[in-house]
């Protein structure tokens, strides 16, 4: 897939796509890209679009780093590309981004899906944690090994070492900025604001998200469903993409 740029509120924004039909916009976590998708890119009767948000990858960096901005990027995204009611989805940092711009956007997607995202009350990163993000924001090694254990069932090396060069990429200031926003994050009793269908994936082995955390986001939807996933971690896109594929065409051929 080749990769594309479009201008989104005066900043381009990289992205890539595949196939034609329906549309479906993959976002991706924190330190994440577009290249987290990869593998779940092809699906049959849709057109599958995954960008790099603004602070990440290829994308144009911004001045600060904040749920609700990168939400407002998604939604100029999706309008720029002229995506008719996408189902959208977005993992990790992703999944909050998704929720913010569904509930401040309740018309914009046919439908949404989160993969082991925060909840509607945030994700709080204790103090004691924060030195760790500088290093590995300088420390392509330890950059390494911190992806290794948000996806614990992967064991494809080579692209591992993709999407590590991906999070290397990521605006300096977003290390620290990117949990602090989680942390700001709070749509109580606003997520569910959207009332389309709405499937929160989580995977057993998560050691970010808990299960209560799922059980929270999937509540806070008039038409959320939970789906737990027993063999997987904090990112079944990559650590079991043909059993993702399958979860995300059978939520896609129930969305209207």
């Amino acid at each position: 897939m080749e990769g594309k740029t479009v201008s989104v509120m005066g900043k381009e924004l990289y992205y890539v796509e595949s196939g034609s039909g329906s549309p479906v916009v993959l976002v991706h976590g924190n330190t994440g890209s577009s290249r987290w998708w990869k593998k779940v890119m092809a699906l049959d009767g849709r057109r599958v679009v995954a960008l790099d948000l603004p602070n990440f990858g290829r994308s144009a960096r911004l001045d600060s780093a904040d749920i609700d901005l990168y939400a407002d990027y998604l939604a100029a995204f999706i309008g720029a590309l002229g995506l008719e009611r996408p189902v959208v989805v977005g993992h990790s940092l992703g999944g909050a981004v998704v929720m913010s711009m569904a509930a401040r956007n309740p018309g914009l997607p046919a439908g949404v899906v989160i993969v082991d995202g925060a909840a509607p009350s945030g994700l709080v990163t204790l103090e004691a944690h924060y030195p760790y993000f500088e290093l590995i924001r300088a420390d392509r090694g330890l950059m390494r090994k911190a992806l290794a254990a948000v996806a614990p069932t992967m064991t494809d090396e080579a692209f591992l070492d993709e999407i590590v060069d991906d999070a290397m990429l990521m605006a300096p200031f977003a290390f620290e900025g990117n949990p602090r926003a989680l942390a700001r994050l709070d749509y109580t009793g606003r997520a569910g604001a959207f009332t389309g269908p709405a499937l929160v994936v989580w995977g057993r082995k998560d050691t970010i998200i808990t299960e209560a955390m799922a059980r929270e986001t999937a509540a806070a939807y008039p038409n959320g469903r939970l789906l737990i996933l027993d063999s997987v971690g904090h990112s079944v896109m990559v650590e079991d993409p043909e059993g993702f594929e399958r979860i995300l065409l059978d939520f896609l051929d129930g969305v209207r």
